[in-house]
């Protein structure tokens, strides 16, 4: 097989399962602990997984009580894993509708050079109206209103990380010339949500810019994400369902004119993975033991927009609940777990143990081969170009991932052995080095780096 799996480990604190930090395994302060950090991008690396991730947010989400609250700021923690790797691509969440795009383009561009080219961009626009209000704003902006910001952000920062030509730097001690001012181009935009001058302050990066990964599913995030994005993190809890979006978004990226294999789908998996299933199923289970239903039931009414105090714990949930089209925050999350909840007529209680250790993202519990027969499956039936791993406990969930299932996915001849002479994230993802919109169609078709 010459098409290969590409993996992404999602890293998120002691692990995504809402209970991992009560087990006895499980460090409190991981989740600002750098060298805990090191540890599970070594082990992600030591696995050949293509990049890593760090989800963000302009506010602190929910209650401390909970699990462990607040995180190191993603750029600033990338940096430094930046020199403690020396292959995996390097992920980061930033928000479009709580950041400028000139220091945010800055920052990637910077982390692009400090990685030697290994940065990706996760675009979102930020749903909620906590973050709102850490802005001087009453309420969330609207949804079409968030993309419509979120378009224009970015035609701005690649303006900007295109402001220098590769060329630009001349570099000539004899005659005293440091750079050509005629291959630094300003953008001087003027929008309707900014108005950006002059060029970037630092040079164009190894990427040319960063891998544009976007996580919304919605409509308005479906048609962002063909025009834009070059890998998608999706939630999908059946084949059925992955297979749809997969062929959904790939028509959309050809009706844009883009080619739908610079369009990687990744669809997230909690994978729990036991020696023997008993084993996994006796892990999976161990964990909802440790679930505070009142946590899970405040932020179910929370996803769902509903009053505090509106769900019982051993009912199902409210027959009367808005369409996706009322709902102005995380669209496409409302509606997976609302489908998911009428189909399998689930409690509440039942609902906030399958969301507990993914959040509606597809939970798995099984032995190695098992785990590898669903991605597998998924990958080769239309469904996925890889996947997003999400562990429910770190450390060790990654490391059993990497020492027990990397092996069989090998075997298969569905993930590589090791990662060989490409060294940009770009070129991991099978994508070409875009050109600069400054550099003629000929001189660019020369010295683009295409994989």
């Amino acid at each position: 097989m010459t098409r290969k799996l590409h993996l992404n480990a999602f890293l998120m604190n002691t692990g995504h399962h809402e209970a991992s930090w009560r087990l006895p395994e499980s460090d409190p302060h991981a989740h600002v602990d750098l060298a805990h950090y090191v540890g599970l991008a070594r082990t992600a690396e030591r696995g050949t997984f293509d990049s890593l991730f760090l989800a963000d947010g302009p506010h602190l989400w929910g209650r401390v009580a909970h699990r462990p609250a607040g995180a190191l700021e993603p750029l600033t923690l990338l940096t430094a894993l930046a020199t403690a790797t020396e292959h995996i691509g390097l992920i980061a969440t930033a928000s479009t509708s709580y950041n400028s795009p000139y220091n945010l383009a800055r920052r990637f561009a910077s982390l692009d050079i400090v990685s030697g080219g290994r940065a990706g961009w996760n675009i979102v626009t930020t749903a909620g109206a906590e973050a709102a209000r850490n802005f001087g704003l009453d309420a969330e902006p609207a949804h079409a209103e968030r993309y419509a910001r979120a378009a224009e952000f970015l035609d701005v920062a690649l303006k900007l990380w295109d402001s220098w030509e590769d060329d630009a730097i001349v570099a000539d001690k004899a005659s005293g010339v440091w750079g050509d001012d005629t291959k630094i181009h300003p953008p001087r935009h003027r929008g309707t949500y900014f108005s950006v001058e002059g060029a970037l302050n630092v040079p164009r990066s190894p990427q040319g810019y960063p891998l544009l990964v976007q996580a919304g599913s919605s409509e308005d995030g479906r048609a962002f994400a063909a025009r834009y994005a070059e890998a998608v993190f999706t939630a999908q809890q059946t084949i059925e369902d992955a297979r749809a979006f997969y062929a959904d978004l790939k028509s959309r990226a050809a009706a844009a004119g883009r080619n739908p294999e610079h369009i990687k789908v990744l669809p997230g998996i909690v994978p729990v993975v036991g020696s023997t299933e008993a084993e996994a199923r006796a892990g999976e289970r161990l964990l909802e033991e440790h679930i505070v239903h009142g946590h899970g039931v405040a932020n179910l009414e929370r996803l769902l927009q509903l009053s505090p105090g509106t769900l019982e714990l051993d009912a199902q949930l409210p027959a009367d609940l808005p369409s996706e089209d009322a709902v102005e925050g995380a669209k496409s999350r409302y509606t997976l777990v609302v489908e998911l909840a009428r189909r399998e007529r689930l409690t509440v209680r039942r609902l906030i143990g399958r969301l507990g250790g993914g959040r509606g993202h597809l939970t798995f519990a099984g032995t190695p081969e098992q785990v590898a027969d669903a991605i597998e499956t998924w990958f080769t039936q239309g469904a996925a170009d890889g996947f997003n791993i999400m562990p429910a406990v770190l450390p060790s969930g990654l490391e059993t991932f990497v020492d027990h299932v990397v092996p069989i996915l090998r075997t298969r001849g569905l993930l590589r052995h090791e990662y060989g002479p490409r060294r940009t994230l770009r070129e991991r993802y099978g994508l070409p080095r875009p050109a600069n919109q400054h550099t003629s169609t000929s001189t660019s078709a020369s010295t683009a780096l295409l994989v």
